[in-house]
């Protein structure tokens, strides 16, 4: 090839855009088709999501680390046996497996408590991996000392109704999940925040705020985990959470008074 000969790839003239955005846009074209370093990416990112999709999530490790930090940790299981059912039954996710829906009702404690957090699996167990500890760890320091919290459960083959079930078992005044969101091909690792007052099998998502896009390249855990205290605070004051709760925690005016202390943990 001399200086004369047009180049392999035509440019995009908006490719500077892909400074600001980890989307596919500007990718520019070898004759009709995409460049070949182009396509290698897009065949990467497509491996990256099926992966987070299909890998099972290490119980064992995150249980112990959130041991570590302070949380009393129960487990449990939908009715989805597996992932292919989990993948093909969504309704078997939202439904605890009757063993472990009757081991968490055994689970000793003092009466009805104010939050169950549940964090599952769901579509990304590499999101589960990476943002749940953090996020949980800004949380405790943000959530009201004197809100008393259920057992936190670790729920496999979960989707985002099984909480309502996990509330109701605890009698808790409100539910919240962390699962792992559908990976994108720019964001395999997401994390999903979904927070229910009243918490009771049948709920619908209109009843629910949902935070999503939780990781550091999108909303930082821990700013994720002070948006979620927020929700809390006020869902727990007004009765309510989902259409009627507007987020607007950063109207909000910080405490200047150190960090919170921790919440009572039910046991």
């Amino acid at each position: 090839m001399n200086d004369a000969d047009p180049p392999l790839v035509t440019p995009n003239p908006w490719q500077d855009w892909r400074q600001a955005t980890p989307a596919r846009l500007a990718l520019g074209r070898a004759g009709s088709g995409m460049p070949t370093d182009e396509t290698l990416r897009f065949g990467w990112a497509h491996a990256l999501a099926r992966d987070a999709i299909h890998a099972a999530l290490d119980v064992d490790a995150l249980a112990a680390q959130l041991g570590d930090d302070g949380w009393s940790v129960a487990r449990a299981r939908s009715r989805a046996t597996d992932r292919t059912t989990y993948l093909r039954r969504p309704d078997l996710g939202r439904q605890l497996d009757p063993q472990d829906a009757e081991a968490l009702r055994a689970l000793p404690r003092d009466g009805a408590c104010d939050l169950a957090v549940v964090v599952g699996d769901g579509l990304s167990s590499l999101a589960v991996e990476r943002q749940a500890r953090p996020l949980l760890q800004s949380l405790k320091t943000v959530l009201p000392g004197e809100l008393v919290l259920a057992p936190l459960v670790i729920a496999t083959q979960a989707r985002v109704a099984l909480a309502d079930e996990v509330g109701e078992i605890f009698g808790a005044r409100l539910a919240v999940i962390l699962i792992g969101e559908r990976p994108g091909l720019s964001s395999p690792d997401s994390l999903g925040i979904y927070l229910t007052h009243a918490p009771r099998r049948g709920r619908n998502d209109a009843e629910r705020n949902c935070i999503s896009n939780v990781r550091p390249e999108g909303l930082a855990p821990a700013l994720a985990a002070a948006k979620l205290a927020w929700l809390v605070r006020e869902a727990l004051r007004r009765g309510l959470t989902g259409v009627e709760l507007k987020d607007e925690s950063d109207r909000a005016v910080l405490d200047d008074g150190g960090a919170a202390p921790s919440p009572r943990i039910s046991t």
